[in-house]
């Protein structure tokens, strides 16, 4: 039986520019990292998720298709405000995929745009109804 969501992995081309933009945009803090001898990996976590991690995935010596094997097609972060949260992260050099955001049936406002990695991630803001 699931308790929670742990963690998303996320392959990455650069560590350090990985773990500083996620530190820089999102508020996550470096919890672990570490490397043998074909991968490099760094788990972080956040202050208001706890027990949920990002951890990223960068390949060392080019693995048989270990990044092909599964595929995740976003990652998304709630914010209470998406249109404060969309002018900050302009500001801060995010480029979305459209001009607005996004509203659903049931009035959840998304709106997309790429990570260094070219990870597709999403802003949430939720519905209170």
């Amino acid at each position: 039986m699931i308790k929670k969501v742990e963690h998303v992995a996320l392959i990455v081309t650069d560590m350090d520019h990985s773990i500083s933009y996620y530190s820089s945009m999102f508020g996550f803090t470096l919890r672990t990292r570490r490397q043998n001898q074909t991968r490099e990996m760094a788990f972080l976590k956040h202050d208001q998720q706890p027990g949920f991690e990002v951890e990223l995935i960068r390949d060392l010596v080019q693995q048989d298709g270990y990044s092909d094997r599964g595929i995740v097609n976003h990652l998304a972060f709630t914010v209470e405000d998406i249109e404060v949260a969309i002018q900050f992260y302009r500001e801060k050099g995010i480029i979305f995929h459209s001009e607005t955001y996004d509203t659903a049936s049931d009035g959840t406002k998304t709106i997309f745009f790429y990570g260094p990695n070219r990870e597709l991630l999403q802003l949430v803001e939720r519905s209170l109804s």
